[in-house]
């Protein structure tokens, strides 16, 4: 039986408003390749940094106003430019969260961008949320069963590593340095971040200089740990200022969490298995984490069973592992993948029925149940197939390989998970690394 052909919307019909984008130019590439399709492309930027990675003044926008007047602005905006279309990185920053929701009332298409939920080698691309927020969050995997009928995609292998990481920390330092050094126009602008800028700033700059000693440091203690010759449970920590974290998590704090899972290992785990903390590839110091994962260890009575390492290749680690914890981090989809038992803390896409654990987090240390194995095959092909797109936001290769499909999924009428349920999904592209 033959399928219906795509609708693709008439780019000259849409009007596109950028918001705040991932650091770098890829968000002003992505402006340029719709305007090249015949679309209106207009950007919104709130401070320096935006400003600085977008390169065409005609298009750009810049809000100087306090941002308790954003939500009459935006509105002004969109009725001034004949705004159909509103594109954002992240939907729970506080500019980000009041134009979903005026975009919302007001009937505009909501394309949110968010880091791969396949990381790395994929982004995330979807409509009206990420995350918390995504649409995934109400679909069974029976329902994602139902719409992989009219899929064929061979799913590839997930990478070991970061995909562009140096890329991203460069890219990180040089938009904070444009925020802290040349705001002096936007001088109502806020943060959505509690640190400081000038803290964060300096974070970043320490961890691009201190790269290759981190790294040291991240073998060595990865190879104690391999060589130990002890059973170990795996901590995957994450970023405490990200999203994920802050928004669909029952913890304000690293701490909070740090304290949980090594209160339930003490408890529940077997006296002769320890306990790593694996800290997020972009950790940057702000919280110090190896301090009070040795002083919780103690008061906890598993002082030499608690270890910490630094980043680097999550495949390393799970290669002996018994168990994985963490919040909401997408690294765990690499858990599942391997089969892994599981426990999640906080919201997130994969915490299905059968993927994760529902026991005490003693309990789980002391007897896991594994994964429904054939059940996160689907779940994982089902998300290759819909909202994660291959490339990057950081380096060139990366941004070229996801321009190449993203911006005809933008210009779609359906969104990645309607498209694949009515069979008209465009084809996907096999995955190429892009370092």
């Amino acid at each position: 039986m033959s399928r219906p052909n795509r609708i693709v919307t008439d780019p000259s019909q849409k009007t596109f408003l950028f918001l705040q984008g991932p650091h770098g130019p890829y968000f002003h590439r992505l402006g340029r390749m719709l305007t090249r399709a015949g679309a209106q492309v207009w950007r919104v930027g709130f401070n320096a940094g935006d400003r600085a990675f977008w390169f065409t003044l005609k298009s750009y926008i810049p809000y100087r106003d306090p941002v308790e007047d954003w939500p009459d602005r935006f509105r002004a905006i969109v009725t001034e430019k004949g705004v159909t279309d509103i594109v954002l990185y992240g939907d729970t920053r506080p500019v980000h969260a009041q134009a979903v929701a005026a975009a919302r009332a007001l009937g505009l298409t909501i394309h949110v961008f968010e880091e791969g939920y396949m990381r790395p080698y994929w982004v995330t691309y979807e409509r009206n949320g990420s995350n918390g927020h995504s649409r995934l969050m109400q679909l069974g995997i029976e329902d994602m069963r139902t719409a992989l009928a009219q899929s064929v995609l061979d799913v590839p292998e997930a990478p070991a590593q970061w995909g562009d990481m140096r890329h991203h920390v460069f890219y990180g330092a040089l938009y904070h340095w444009f925020v802290l050094f040349r705001n002096g126009d936007y001088r109502n602008f806020r943060p959505h971040r509690e640190l400081p800028l000038l803290t964060e700033t300096l974070l970043y700059t320490r961890r691009l200089l201190l790269m290759p000693a981190f790294a040291l440091g991240r073998i060595l203690a990865t190879l104690r740990i391999k060589h130990g010759g002890y059973p170990y449970h795996l901590a995957l920590l994450q970023l405490e200022h990200d999203s994920s974290f802050q928004q669909h998590s029952p913890f304000s704090k690293m701490s909070e969490f740090l304290e949980v899972v090594i209160e339930g290992f003490a408890k529940g785990a077997p006296r002769h298995h320890h306990l790593v903390f694996k800290a997020h590839p972009l950790e940057n110091g702000q919280s110090p984490l190896k301090r009070i994962i040795r002083e919780l260890g103690r008061a906890h009575g598993v002082a030499g069973r608690v270890h910490y390492v630094r980043g680097g290749k999550l495949a390393q680690l799970l290669d002996h592992a018994r168990t994985a914890v963490t919040v909401n981090s997408t690294a765990a989809q690499q858990v599942l993948h391997r089969g892994i038992p599981l426990k999640v803390f906080g919201e997130a896409v994969y915490a299905k029925p059968g993927l994760v654990s529902d026991l005490p987090v003693e309990t789980f240390f002391a007897q896991p149940g594994r994964p429904d194995l054939a059940a996160y095959k689907d779940f994982r092909r089902f998300l290759l197939e819909t909202s994660q797109v291959p490339g990057g936001f950081y380096s060139a290769r990366g941004r070229r390989q996801l321009l190449r499909q993203v911006v005809d999924m933008m210009l779609d009428s359906d969104d990645p998970y309607d498209a694949l349920k009515s069979g008209m999904a465009p084809p996907r592209q096999q995955l190429r690394v892009v370092n």
